[in-house]
């Protein structure tokens, strides 16, 4: 949206349309969904301009009212699902990881967590027809995990049908048998993940806000971004607020984070896919003692929660935790040289 649209909006004049625009809030959807509070603060206005601001962008855009249950049926349908090409993962998942949600995966060390956003970078680029969403990534690294060389792995992992129904999309001339052709469709993958390493709790944030302008920019484009991945989501925080004392500060950051990255998912038809570390609970006397960090906050933020936990050699168990509209239930899969693969 041009920043002069954002001048008939009252109190926005040319000066506060800038900052506006320098913060993210570059069209009425964006302000709507704004709190007076987060405006304030972020754009330096003052919070009952905010308030009057956010007001006129909600009338404007016609967010925040009422509406049938058969108009969310309507929206609902334009929600993706990104395949894990694992037939029995995807069933426990109603289809695979949704855009519009945010997707958490927790496990202790070596469970497969990176190797899930690993795969989902490749997968979510693939045709609709073969279970992708014809996208691109956006990759927030905050524990140094991102390795090219496992995405060119993944990619040669696919099946032949689906790397020739690639070099088909993308104008590659070649078969999956010929390397130079194998070599370009690699690149080609790379080429649509955007990944930046996070240093801290803070700089995670901020690459959170830089995203959100990332997939604005690309939401017209061939490659609109569809999945953002944040591995690990809560690495920075745990290290860096340590006691009792600190609790209140992080969880009020990680929920700004994590509602942050919410906003990506639902502006731009987003699936966000966060992987969380775990600790053991020394009071739980029965069952398995793994507990996920980030306690409520991320709880209640997660729309789908997934266990991840180590079995025979290679095998993994993915375990569906929490769901809005799912049973509970497990699946297995296995983690491989070319990717995660059907047990």
């Amino acid at each position: 949206m041009p920043e002069d649209e954002l001048e008939d909006l009252p109190g926005v004049g040319p000066a506060t349309a800038d900052k506006l625009v320098e913060n993210g809030f570059e069209s009425y959807q964006s302000i709507a969904v704004a709190s007076p509070g987060e405006m304030s603060n972020t754009a330096d206005i003052g919070e009952s301009s905010a308030s009057d601001i956010i007001n006129a962008a909600r009338e404007a855009a016609d967010v925040g009212g009422f509406e049938t249950g058969a108009t969310v049926l309507e929206r609902r349908e334009e929600i993706g699902k990104l395949s894990w090409q694992i037939d029995e993962v995807d069933d426990l998942l109603g289809g695979g990881i949704e855009t519009q949600s945010i997707t958490e995966v927790y496990g202790e060390f070596g469970s497969g967590k990176s190797q899930v956003t690993h795969q989902m970078a490749v997968n979510v680029q693939l045709s609709k027809e073969n279970g992708g969403l014809e996208g691109g990534c956006i990759f927030v690294d905050t524990e140094d995990t991102f390795r090219p060389e496992r995405i060119d792995d993944m990619v040669r992992g696919l099946d032949d049908e689906i790397l020739a129904d690639e070099m088909e999309r993308r104008e590659i001339e070649g078969t999956p048998s010929d390397d130079e052709a194998m070599e370009e469709l690699i690149a080609a993958f790379l080429d649509q993940i955007h990944v930046a390493k996070a240093f801290n709790s803070n700089h995670q944030i901020l690459l959170a806000e830089k995203a959100k302008e990332l997939a604005g920019e690309h939401e017209e484009s061939e490659w609109p971004i569809r999945i953002v991945c944040v591995d690990s989501l809560t690495a920075h925080f745990r290290a860096e607020y340590v006691g009792r004392g600190e609790l209140a500060e992080r969880q009020q950051k990680l929920n700004k984070h994590l509602h942050d990255l919410m906003r990506i998912g639902d502006l731009f038809n987003t699936a966000i896919l966060v992987t969380n570390q775990v600790a053991s609970n020394p009071d739980s006397y029965f069952g398995d003692p793994t507990q996920a960090i980030g306690g409520n906050i991320l709880g209640h933020a997660s729309t789908f929660r997934i266990y991840l936990r180590k079995s025979k050699g290679n095998k993994r168990i993915v375990r569906l935790v929490d769901a809005p509209n799912l049973a509970d239930g497990e699946a297995v899969m296995r983690v491989q040289g070319e990717g995660l693969k059907p047990e």
